[in-house]
């Protein structure tokens, strides 16, 4: 993300309950600041040309593009001016030298191939095309495991990472789960459409059944294939054939209603529009009303949900909790990591976390 001037303040939080927030901005002298723990650390005097936030680190490309990482409270000076694109997730910092891929994973630099012409990712995970070796390789919990041997003729077109999983149809029209470091045969056919999500498979099969595999388990769902569905953090919400609203939940069904809902998942959060026009959120096996009505713009993240109301008054669904942040009118505002980062008029920048602001 490039900056903007003056000021900018950008937010990420550990998933950790004791962690604190990491943020980074550009203050008004055009230096580079983090925020870490409650410290502000000055790692820059000039601007940053690009950042991005993840959970654990912040990589940068600086004033002169040399590529720097923000780990453990201190800079990393990885490369002068060779990575032309990079990626921050919860865990990892995915970067491409020219087509070099290479990751950052616990303050450890690891290249995983260098050449490369695909590649996936998600928190902990990187799905790659080793194309010197000619395999598709997975990348996990500090090892590289072979996936696919690759056809020079084509690639993987029908791939999906989340979190730690990673689905796809094969070469050989098969649909294989790669998770917890090993790869599953879930079925010899290939399958009509698949969501993912941490520790999930949602997936239509080929003779339009739908299945769900969890945490290392496949339960049959329907003869029928729903209308609508979409994965998140070990749930699946969707839309049966017949016309009624299910989440699947700890491994079993929950039936929220006889209605076509309107909904989006988010990691650990389902927000829907049920029969009677309500905005509702489904968190951890509890449904709580929000609103009368379901506004056009919801940024959803792990366990936290913002929005503005037609009062155009700002509200948080965090942690099961909803919280009215401010009623101020806002220049801009964003959710990350559980945390809302807003600014009113043109120099005042606050976040709220855990129903407090900062």
């Amino acid at each position: 993300m490039r900056y903007f001037l003056p000021f900018i303040l950008i937010v990420g939080l550990f998933r950790d309950v004791q962690a604190q927030p990491l943020g980074a901005y550009t203050d008004m002298q055009n230096e580079f600041m983090v925020w870490d723990r409650g410290m502000i650390h000055k790692v820059d005097y000039m601007p940053p040309t690009s950042f991005k936030i993840g959970r654990t680190a912040i990589p940068y490309l600086d004033n002169s593009r040399s590529f720097k990482i923000y780990y453990g409270g201190g800079v990393q000076n990885i490369n002068v001016g060779f990575t032309n694109s990079f990626f921050a997730t919860d865990n990892l910092v995915v970067y491409l030298n020219q087509k070099s891929l290479n990751v950052f994973d616990k303050g450890v630099t690891k290249n995983l191939t260098g050449v490369c012409d695909q590649y996936f990712f998600g928190d902990s995970i990187v799905l790659f095309l080793d194309t010197y070796k000619g395999e598709y390789k997975a990348y996990y919990n500090g090892q590289i495991s072979s996936i696919e041997t690759y056809f020079s003729d084509s690639v993987l077109s029908t791939v999906k990472v989340s979190d730690n999983i990673i689905a796809y149809n094969n070469f050989a029209n098969q649909f294989r789960i790669f998770f917890h470091g090993q790869k599953i045969a879930e079925t010899d056919y290939q399958v009509n459409s698949f969501d993912v999500g941490r520790n999930t498979v949602a997936y239509v099969d080929n003779d339009r059944r739908f299945k769900i595999f969890h945490n290392g388990k496949t339960f049959p769902i329907d003869d029928f294939q729903p209308s609508a569905y979409k994965a998140g953090d070990d749930l699946v919400a969707f839309v049966s054939n017949d016309g009624y609203f299910k989440i699947f939940y700890n491994d079993s069904v929950i039936t929220l209603g006889y209605f076509k809902a309107n909904f989006q998942v988010g990691d650990n959060i389902v927000a829907f529009k049920d029969q009677g026009g309500t905005f509702k959120v489904f968190y951890k096996g509890t449904v709580t009303e929000m609103d009368t009505y379901m506004p056009p713009k919801l940024v959803i993240q792990y366990n936290s949900m913002a929005y503005l109301n037609q009062s155009n008054e700002l509200r948080l669904f965090s942690e099961g909790e909803i919280y009215e942040v401010t009623n101020a009118e806002l220049t801009s505002w964003s959710l990350n990591y559980d945390v809302v980062a807003y600014q009113i008029g043109e120099n005042i920048f606050k976040f709220y976390y855990k129903g407090t602001d900062y």
